[in-house]
């Protein structure tokens, strides 16, 4: 059972994808007109695979046990797969109206929108992800939906500028402290000790055959253009989620050489930081110009 367990683990924590470390793929602000599918789709792909792929993370983690049975499947499903994804939803959509109306709709002088501060936004992320780890539901999903909550309960008020900028700062500011940090354990910690030629082979189905192949399926029958489809499928971006799902399981389960299981994940976050962050800029730009040509053409 180790060989099909490791291999879900490793889907599991490949899942998420990481627009922060590729900006020119997300969205813009509130109302700078930057949503296009294609930073829509990949955008809003991140926010929601952090959530969903957690729960086969902790099947690989029941896998890993020696006594898993029939029952133990029964209670990830109904536990794991549908009632903390449930409650993840529903409590961060429920903590995301209650946190709108707080900083919208109360009369001015008790608003949260009074204040001008951009550190509401990293409240409502500590308050979302708390309160539903508590509960026993998922909290990056409760993260994401309390996010979009929150954005619906007054969609045209300039703070929602100012929650971004800061949400937006935060991001790179943090991410370059890990990025450092990653840096420094592969140049000293060994991280990638052991890797092989197998495995880079591994790390280039991923990147190169197997998330484009899943993400042009998934695309099958959209009306998009085939271009934004290229794009969508190919700037699946790994990025710290998948340090986190691996540490969070090696954690909690027993699994056979961690070390290569390390390497392997390492390695796909490492070529993707190369390939998408070489490729992301040229790419999105030609995709710009093209769809600026076909808006005129059309006008």
């Amino acid at each position: 059972m180790a060989g099909p367990t490791a291999a879900l683990l490793i889907a599991a924590v490949l899942a998420p994808t990481d627009p922060v470390l590729a900006s020119d793929v997300q969205v813009g602000g509130p109302g700078e007109g930057q949503e296009d599918e294609a930073r829509f789709a990949l955008t809003s792909e991140a926010g929601l695979n952090d959530g969903l792929a957690f729960p086969f993370v902790h099947l690989a983690i029941a896998l890993s046990a020696a006594s898993f049975g029939s029952i133990d499947l029964l209670e990830w499903l109904g536990r794991d797969l549908l009632w903390r994804t449930f409650l993840g939803a529903a409590a961060g959509y429920a903590i995301g109206r209650g946190l709108g109306y707080l900083t919208f709709h109360l009369p001015m002088r008790a608003s949260l929108s009074r204040t001008g501060d951009g550190f509401v936004a990293l409240a409502v992320t500590l308050i979302a992800y708390g309160v539903v780890e508590m509960l026993g539901g998922f909290g990056f999903l409760a993260v994401f939906v309390s996010a979009l909550a929150l954005r619906n309960a007054s969609r045209d008020d300039d703070y929602h500028d100012r929650l971004h900028g800061f949400a937006e700062e935060a991001e790179r500011l943090l991410m370059m402290v890990l990025l450092v940090l990653f840096g420094g354990i592969l140049a000293f910690g060994g991280l990638l000790t052991g890797f092989d030629w197998l495995m880079l082979l591994f790390v280039a189905g991923v990147l190169l055959v197997a998330r484009p192949a899943a993400g042009l399926f998934s695309l099958v029958g959209s009306r998009l253009p085939w271009r934004e489809q290229l794009v969508i499928s190919f700037f699946g971006i790994r990025g710290m989620g998948s340090i986190y799902y691996l540490a969070f399981a090696l954690n909690h389960g027993s699994f056979a050489d961690p070390h290569r299981l390390w390497a392997i994940i390492g390695g796909v976050v490492l070529a993707s930081i190369l390939l998408h962050g070489v490729t992301v800029t040229p790419a999105l730009r030609l995709l710009d110009r093209w769809q600026r040509r076909r808006v005129d053409s059309h006008t």
